[in-house]
């Protein structure tokens, strides 16, 4: 569906549509907070956080980055399902302003305390998860209130983050039950995106095969998955969670196939959304093994597959994609957007790799020095354009009268 207008308002460019704040926050946040966060891990720096150091680093990706990319997706896509007008101006800002108030009470929730940090901080999602419904609601989209799903699990996640990590020093079950709902909401949007972006590009670029569309295998390979993962944050060393999390490995794997994503090579923009998604099966598979085979496999080795691999990229290569195509630009990758897209999918090998390695530094590291480039890169490349006003469509030559 083509993209509804704009109501006209004394507002910048910047706040006409949700993409635009978010996904530059979001930018700035992912890349600085991981500056930040080597010397605070090594005790050259701290914050004034009620959190560990570990805690705070893995809540901001999880509920300050993520958060931010998929309230800028929603609010984006959200106009196109339902034919309403986008959530802009004032009401805009104050989901901004909500998302600052929680990094800010997040950071200082030390001298603020625990709980007043929690209410602030949770409130985001729960301000976004009803801007969600009410759109969807009004627009009567009633197949797309399941993207509701994984942003309550997510709420929940963030709830039972600063209740754990308060009432027992450590974030376990949070971090992987947050980590979980943002892997369901990848297959869920990745399975109806990736598909979509592939057949269209292959039907005008590269006839010929053509990734099999939605169906009952999908929808079994979500179920499956749900299950695996709500079982991997629970009880993610028992013999049947590493069973289940190999099984949906497999579907993801064989799901991922079914989209044809070897045929899509001359086009960056759509293939990075396949290499992204490969990270989904991998890190289920990784934390199947650490599941079945304890010792064998550490945990942060899933942890970092799907947090630095399937997320990191999967939203990086949706914020460009979703940039261009919002701000009236050509769908075509630049050499600097290839370039962050090597960033972040080698980031995240670099840092799968550093939880087998002893002697980890040098690839923590460079894994952290790539992922921020890649997120810096991105604000650097599509800061300007996330600002300024969308470009005017091209109008066909005419004949003279």
């Amino acid at each position: 569906m083509a993209i509804p207008r704009t109501r006209p308002g004394n507002y910048p460019a910047v706040l006409s549509y949700g993409f635009r704040p978010f996904f530059l926050l979001a930018s700035l946040q992912a890349g600085g907070a991981i500056l930040f966060w080597l010397p605070l891990f090594y005790g050259d720096l701290d914050t004034q956080s009620a959190f560990a150091p570990v805690d705070w680093h893995i809540h901001e990706m999880l509920f300050g980055y993520l958060t931010a990319v998929v309230t800028g997706f929603l609010l984006t896509a959200i106009p196109n399902w339902t034919g309403r007008l986008p959530v802009q101006g004032t009401p805009l800002l104050l989901l901004v302003l909500l998302w600052l108030a929680g990094r800010m009470a997040v950071f200082f929730s030390g001298p603020l305390g625990w709980l007043p940090a929690a209410v602030v901080d949770c409130a985001f999602l729960l301000a976004v998860a009803a801007a969600a419904a009410i759109e969807i609601v009004a627009g009567r989209n009633w197949r797309n209130l399941k993207v509701l799903a994984p942003i309550s699990v997510l709420f929940a996640a963030n709830v039972v983050f600063h209740v754990e990590a308060h009432a027992l020093g450590a974030s376990d079950l949070a971090r992987r039950l947050g980590i979980g709902a943002a892997i369901v909401l990848i297959m869920v949007i990745g399975g109806r995106i990736i598909p979509s972006f592939t057949r269209n590009w292959l039907a005008r670029e590269n006839p010929g095969r053509l990734p099999t569309p939605f169906g009952r295998f999908d929808a079994v390979a979500i179920t499956i998955s749900a299950l695996a993962l709500a079982a991997w944050a629970f009880v993610p060393e028992r013999t049947g969670t590493g069973v289940v999390l190999v099984a949906a490995a497999t579907f993801n794997a064989a799901r991922l196939a079914r989209w044809a994503g070897y045929r899509t090579t001359r086009d960056p923009l759509v293939l990075v959304l396949h290499v992204a998604y490969a990270f989904v099966p991998l890190g289920l598979l990784l934390a199947g093994c650490a599941a079945l085979a304890p010792g064998s496999v550490p945990e942060a080795a899933a942890v970092h597959a799907f947090g630095v691999g399937a997320i990191g990229s999967m939203t990086l290569a949706v914020m460009t994609r979703a940039t261009l195509g919002h701000t009236g630009r050509d769908l075509k990758a630049s050499a600097g957007t290839v370039a962050i897209y090597a960033c972040v999918v080698l980031a995240a090998l670099l840092r799968i790799l550093a939880a087998f390695d002893p002697g980890r530094d040098m690839l923590i590291h460079a894994s952290a020095g790539l992922w921020a480039v890649a997120f810096l890169g991105y604000a650097a490349l599509y800061g300007g354009m996330l600002v300024s006003p969308r470009l005017k469509a091209r109008q066909p030559n005419r004949a003279p009268a």
